[in-house]
């Protein structure tokens, strides 16, 4: 992230060709909150400053626009790592990894391993090439970056499914109405998943229609299904991190912060596996209700 000269205003430590960019887009009636997640997007600059710069140009040039909201600290998803087990809801689930920023929690023990052949079982014959969301119009496609095969099953769906997000639930805090259906997904050998993020760019018109139904993904808990040979980890590339697949194991993490911006630290990959098979079910929790 820029953060440039600490001692001058947040608009002077900006470079000419984006205060001039602030400039153009509030004389536009752009929203600050999208014009702050172009900044971070395209610019890398820390989203307090650009908040900052923006309100500056505004009371400086528009005051007739109204300024824009403070930020406030929001509830999110998480897991009490204060013990090294933890009770989720009618499991006892071990913490292996805990990691502040970005924020990810590796658990032990989440499911069994009759849960886990159950739940490949039960979604193998539903499983298609996985798609990516468009960043123009927000549909789904097959993209080169991502090459698995996998199933979205509906919330609640069968006593399984129920059993597993009741126990989601009370791992990390977070209702499950608040989240999409879990998604199954198949790695063979050379199947990977490059390095992405979960949330959805809110600058963008594709992903924003996504934010309309339950709002942004604020937390993703990728579920272990099958031990793998070799291969098929999930990294963290701007922490240095990679989680390894266990089969019943978790890793947790937060796609944004406290107040709710994406995190670019969230930044994960699914590497591709070189020997055996990799089978995960994802969780996406949003802000709110998903419908």
């Amino acid at each position: 992230m820029q953060t440039l000269n600490t001692s001058a205003s947040a608009l002077a430590r900006l470079p000419q060709e984006w205060r001039h960019w602030i400039n153009e887009n509030l004389a536009r009636r752009c929203e600050p909150a999208v014009m702050a997640a172009v900044m971070v997007r395209d610019g890398h600059f820390d989203n307090r400053l650009a908040q900052a710069a923006i309100e500056e140009a505004r009371r400086a040039w528009f005051p007739q626009l109204p300024p824009a909201p403070s930020p406030e600290p929001r509830v999110l998803p998480r897991i009490d790592t204060s013990s090294n087990r933890v009770l989720a809801g009618d499991r006892q689930v071990g913490i292996v990894l805990s990691l502040a920023a970005p924020r990810v929690v590796v658990v032990s023990d989440l499911l069994s391993d009759e849960e886990c052949d159950e739940l490949i079982a039960y979604s193998y014959d539903r499983l298609e090439r996985s798609p990516v969301v468009a960043d123009s119009d927000g549909k789904t496609q097959v993209h080169a970056h991502r090459t698995s095969r996998g199933a979205m099953l509906q919330r609640a769906e069968s006593p399984l499914v129920a059993r597993i997000e009741a126990r989601l639930e009370a791992l990390t805090g977070w209702p499950a109405e608040r989240g999409e259906g879990l998604q199954v997904l198949r790695y063979e050998k050379g199947n990977e998943y490059r390095p992405h993020f979960d949330w959805f760019d809110p600058a963008l018109p594709g992903p924003r229609k996504h934010l309309e139904r339950g709002g942004q993904r604020v937390a993703t808990i990728v579920m272990y299904l099958s031990d793998v040979g070799q291969g098929g980890g999930t990294s963290f590339p701007k922490a240095g991190l990679q989680v390894q697949p266990k089969k019943g194991s978790a890793v947790f993490f937060l796609n944004v912060s406290e107040f709710g911006e994406p995190d670019q630290l969230s930044l994960h990959a699914g590497e591709p596996v070189e020997t055996g098979v990799k089978v995960v079910a994802t969780k996406w929790m949003r802000e709110r209700a998903y419908v």
